[in-house]
């Protein structure tokens, strides 16, 4: 029986055309050349290299520069939120409607992930944050963050709905019997068990999953 949503927070609740993650990610190279002296020609592909070998560009940079990970998060996520998100009405009645538990499962940290659901107005929906720190710094898409987050929620993977807007994210999931749904326009939806364009169109999704549930 499915009993718990999680959410994936950045692109996911939001799009990706507002330009908040497009916003950090720009915060992310600076701290990398502002304070690591990295060569701007480099940091691009630095990135890419560490989120594959990594998961998180943080537990990279954690790794080779001993980065002290509360001024890392602090300063990539120094941002006015009111000028890339507003309070979405349908967004908040959809997850009003979602008979099942909610929980944000993000690989940032848990002040983000509330300031962006308080921006969102829809904090009240969601019973836990599990964030980096929860996960020990074990982020996405390594197989033990999905494990730990199953144990501290006492749920099997077959109980879960995971939302996420990244495959690559997606897949450990689903390796573990998790339905998984993908949030991207227009992206091959492949290894995942359905694709929506936007967040708002998750209700008829589990809808029908809950409906497949009956006798």
């Amino acid at each position: 029986m499915l009993r718990y949503v999680l959410f994936d927070l950045d692109n996911t609740l939001y799009p990706q055309s507002c330009g908040l993650w497009g916003a950090i990610g720009h915060r992310i190279s600076l701290y990398m050349m502002e304070q690591l002296n990295i060569h701007p020609d480099e940091v691009g592909q630095r990135r890419d290299t560490y989120l594959t070998a990594f998961g998180t560009t943080l537990n990279a940079l954690r790794h080779y520069y001993s980065v002290d990970p509360e001024e890392f998060l602090a300063y990539v996520h120094d941002l006015p939120l009111e000028q890339y998100l507003q309070y979405e009405p349908a967004l908040d009645q959809m997850l009003g409607r979602l008979p099942m538990r909610k929980v944000i499962f993000t690989n940032a940290d848990a002040a983000h992930a509330r300031r962006v659901l308080a921006r969102l107005g829809i904090s009240r929906h969601f019973e836990r944050i599990i964030d980096i720190h929860t996960l020990e710094f074990v982020t996405k898409p390594d197989r033990r963050a999905y494990l730990k987050a199953l144990e501290i929620m006492g749920a099997r993977p077959q109980e879960c709905v995971l939302v996420e807007d990244s495959l690559p994210n997606i897949l450990p999931a689903r390796a573990l019997g998790m339905i998984t749904v993908l949030v991207r326009d227009g992206q091959d939806a492949e290894g995942a068990d359905c694709r929506i364009s936007s967040i708002t169109e998750l209700e008829p999704i589990i809808g029908s999953l809950l409906g497949s549930e009956k006798p």
